[in-house]
C-alpha cells in the first residue's frame, strides 16, 4: 500500500475523519430537527462510531483501487490486539464486584481525609483512579473513574463548562498517570521494549512528575467542583446496595489481573474473558448488567483508528524524524490531538541513533497531550462512551473537550519540562 494515490485517499479520509469528530453534536441537533432520518442522524452523532466508519470507506476506496484482495490484506494486515483489549477490560473492570471493591476503598479513604466525603471521593475518583492506572492499564482505570464520577460530577444539573473541566482532567489525569510503570500507557508500551525502559526508569523518569501534575489537576477541578457534588457520594450509594461475597469480588479481581498480565496475548486474555463470561452468568445475582455495547463501541472507534492511522506513516515519520527535542515535545503534544499518542511513539521507536533526549520529549509530549481530543489516548472513548449521558444532547463536544483539557495539559507539559 504505497501507492501515491492511494496514500493521499487515505490521508484525505483521515482529514474527513477528524473534521467529523468535531461534528458530531452537529449530527445529534439534526436528528431532532429531522425525525424522519434520526436514525442516520444518530448514528453519525455517536463519536465512537466515527473512525469505524470512514475505516470501512478506506477498505472500500482501496477495494476500487488496488482490488478486492489488496484491501482485504490491508485490513487483516493490522494488529488488533489493542481494541481487542481494550474492550474486555472495560466489560471486566465495569463488573459490579470490582466497580465495588474500588469503591469501599475509596469511601474508607474519603472518610480519613479532612474534607467533606463527596468532596474527598470526588479528589480520589481525578487523582488516585488515573494512577491506579499504571497497575491495572489506563483503560481499567478510565472505565472505573468514569463510572465512579459519572453520578457525582456528569449530571444534568452540573454546568457544562464545569463538566468539561473534570472531563479534560479525567482525560489528561489517566493519559499521564499510567507513565509509573512500563506497561500500562499504550505510548510508553510501545518504546518500552525497544529503547529498554523498565518500570523502574519509567518511575524516576517521568513517574514522580505525572504523580505531581496529577494532583495538581485533581485539586483544582475539585475546588470548581465543590459547589456542584451532590451531598452523598457516589461510593457510599454504592455500598448501600447489597453486598458482594469476597469469593465473587475476590475471583474478580484474579481474572482482572490475568487479563492485565496477558494484555499483549489475545488468545490468552480471551479465554480468561470467556471464563468471566460464564462467571458472571454463574453468579448472576452478584452482577449488574454488563456493559457489552458500551465497550464494543469503544473497540469498533479504535480499530478503525487502527486502519486508518496504519496509512497516516508515510507523512508522520517525516515530521518525527526531523525535529530537534525541544520541537518534537511540543510537535508530539499537538500531533497528539490528531492522531493517537502510541501511533507517534511508535514512529519514533523506528527512528535510528535517536538521542535520548528526543526519546524523553517525544513520549513527555505524546502522554501529556493525550486527553486533548477523543482520539488522543486509547482510553479515552472509553470515557466518552460511559460519560456522554450526563452532556447535553447526550453528545460529548469536541471543542469543549478541546478546551476542558487545555490548563490540565499545561501542567502536564509543565511539570514534564520543569521538575
Amino acid at each position: 500500500m504505497q501507492e501515491p494515490t492511494i496514500q493521499y485517499v487515505a490521508a484525505a479520509i483521515f482529514a474527513v475523519a477528524l473534521l467529523h469528530t468535531f461534528a458530531v453534536k452537529q449530527f445529534e441537533r439534526l436528528s431532532h430537527r429531522f425525525p424522519r432520518h434520526a436514525g442516520l442522524f444518530h448514528l453519525l452523532g455517536e463519536v465512537e462510531v466515527v473512525f469505524g466508519f470512514w475505516a470501512i470507506v478506506l477498505v472500500l476506496a482501496m477495494a476500487l483501487l488496488v482490488g478486492g484482495d489488496g484491501a482485504l490484506d490491508y485490513a487483516e494486515s493490522r494488529n488488533y490486539t489493542e481494541p481487542l483489549f481494550v474492550f474486555v477490560v472495560m466489560v471486566v473492570a465495569a463488573s459490579r464486584p470490582v466497580l465495588r471493591t474500588v469503591m469501599s476503598g475509596v469511601s474508607i479513604i474519603a472518610r480519613v481525609l479532612p474534607l467533606p466525603t463527596p468532596v474527598a471521593a470526588a479528589w480520589l475518583g481525578l487523582a488516585a483512579v488515573p494512577l491506579l492506572g499504571s497497575l491495572v492499564t489506563e483503560p481499567a482505570a478510565m472505565t472505573i473513574a468514569a463510572l465512579m464520577l459519572a453520578p457525582q460530577i456528569f449530571r444534568p444539573k452540573v454546568p457544562e463548562a464545569v463538566k468539561y473541566l473534570a472531563l479534560g482532567v479525567l482525560f489528561v489525569n489517566v493519559s499521564i498517570g499510567g507513565t509509573l510503570t512500563s506497561y500500562a500507557a499504550p505510548p510508553v508500551l510501545m518504546v518500552a521494549s525497544t529503547w529498554q525502559w523498565d518500570s523502574a526508569f519509567m518511575l524516576a523518569t517521568f513517574g514522580w512528575k505525572a504523580a505531581v501534575a496529577v494532583l495538581v489537576n485533581a485539586t483544582v477541578a475539585t475546588i470548581v467542583l465543590r459547589k456542584h457534588l451532590p451531598a452523598a457520594s457516589a461510593a457510599d450509594t454504592a455500598l448501600s446496595e447489597a453486598p458482594v461475597p469476597p469469593a465473587v469480588a475476590l475471583t474478580h479481581l484474579v481474572l482482572l489481573a490475568g487479563i492485565v498480565l496477558f494484555a499483549h496475548h489475545p488468545v490468552a486474555f480471551l479465554g480468561l474473558f470467556l471464563m468471566f463470561l460464564g462467571f458472571t452468568q454463574a453468579y448472576e445475582r452478584h452482577q449488574s448488567p454488563l456493559i457489552i455495547k458500551e465497550a464494543l463501541l469503544v473497540g469498533f472507534f479504535l480499530a478503525g483508528l487502527v486502519v486508518l492511522g496504519g496509512m497516516q506513516r508515510w507523512w508522520l515519520e517525516p515530521v518525527v524524524s526531523s525535529l530537534e527535542p525541544l520541537a518534537l515535545f511540543f510537535s508530539a503534544l499537538g500531533l497528539t490531538a490528531i492522531t493517537d499518542n502510541a501511533a507517534l511513539t511508535y514512529l519514533g521507536s523506528l527512528i535510528s541513533n535517536i538521542s535520548d533526549e528526543s526519546k524523553y520529549m517525544l513520549v513527555a509530549g505524546a502522554v501529556a497531550g493525550g486527553g486533548l481530543t477523543v482520539i488522543a489516548n486509547a482510553p479515552n472513548p472509553a470515557g466518552v462512551a460511559l460519560l456522554k449521558r450526563g452532556f447535553s444532547d447526550e453528545t460529548i463536544g469536541a471543542g469543549g473537550l478541546l478546551l476542558g483539557a487545555l490548563g490540565p495539559t499545561l501542567v502536564a507539559a509543565a511539570a514534564f519540562m520543569l521538575l
